[in-house]
């Protein structure tokens, strides 16, 4: 087990975990939904420049310290329309649910956080708002993050399982975390294809990678080009990790954001990429926090030293 912010190129290498996932699964799937529209920064709120990130491009037509209105309604489309499509699908599939959301962003819509509530999502915290904590001192971002994590608590009446940063985390990020308390895991990491465990401050912490490859960010920076890229994207992942998943049982996070897989043009790679995966037998669909607390008791930080 590496201690925290160590680089470790190695991990499990030739020798990787059996997960014994549940019923003998080859692999295990984790759908997250990333709700974050209010929190993004927006002169509105004070802030110096209206946030463009994943909404179908930059527009630079509007000048600095000006409003972006297309960019603020493309936000606003994701919590009004997006998110109550998705998880319609999620729903009516009967397939868990993971929500990355920003304190903000639920404070800013009862109804989203009545539906977490109501549904019993799984729940992850992504910070706020949009903070990049690797900016922030370490007081500021203590409080950063205890005020997310209240937050969230307070809307939707139970704390969150897990944390992402919105952006990269600090170099202390991590600790803290481990400070406040009261979480499982956290998933600031892209390195691997099982959960991991790392030791901060003397303590096992666990890491549940997340993806930015199965991620539809690469729809609104254009990094693909259509929904069927991405389906098609998907389901090679998905082919892949399946077959491996014979001899080594893997897991896939497939990350969506309400603002962009919930446009309509979009959301149907996700319906089809559903269907392509019930075609297959041993697939477990699984909330981080499933995941967490299998790997807690599959996987003891002891075994790992």
């Amino acid at each position: 087990m590496r201690a925290n912010n160590e680089r470790d190129f190695i991990g499990y290498g030739s020798q990787p975990p059996d997960p014994r996932w549940p019923n003998g699964a080859r692999l295990a799937l984790v759908i997250v939904l990333n709700v974050e529209e209010g929190a993004e920064p927006s002169i509105p709120d004070g802030d110096a420049a209206t946030e463009t990130a994943l909404t179908d491009g930059i527009r630079e037509e509007v000048p600095a310290g000006s409003r972006d209105f297309v960019a603020e309604s493309l936000f606003e489309y994701g919590s009004r329309v997006g998110f109550w499509r998705i998880v319609k699908l999620m729903t009516e599939r009967g397939i868990p649910l993971t929500v990355n959301a920003c304190a903000k962003a639920l404070a800013r819509n009862p109804q989203i956080a009545e539906s977490i509530r109501q549904h019993g999502f799984d729940l992850c915290c992504h910070g706020d708002r949009f903070i990049r904590h690797f900016l922030l001192t370490e007081p500021e971002e203590r409080n950063a993050i205890a005020r997310a994590i209240a937050g969230l608590e307070q809307t939707t009446g139970r704390p969150p399982s897990g944390w992402q940063s919105r952006y990269s985390p600090s170099r202390h990020t991590r600790a803290l975390l481990v400070e406040h308390g009261g979480l499982l895991y956290d998933s600031d990491s892209y390195a691997d294809d099982w959960p991991y465990w790392v030791e901060v401050g003397g303590r096992p912490h666990l890491v549940i990678p997340h993806s930015f490859t199965n991620n539809d960010n690469r729809l609104a920076t254009a990094k693909l080009g259509t929904a069927n890229d991405f389906h098609d994207h998907l389901c090679s992942a998905l082919r892949v990790l399946y077959a491996e998943g014979a001899d080594s049982p893997r897991m896939m996070t497939v990350s969506l954001h309400s603002r962009v897989s919930g446009q309509p043009a979009r959301f149907e790679a996700i319906m089809r990429f559903l269907d392509f995966a019930a075609q297959h037998q041993g697939i477990w669909f699984a909330s981080r926090t499933d995941i967490a607390r299998h790997w807690i008791e599959t996987h003891p930080p002891e075994r790992h030293r």
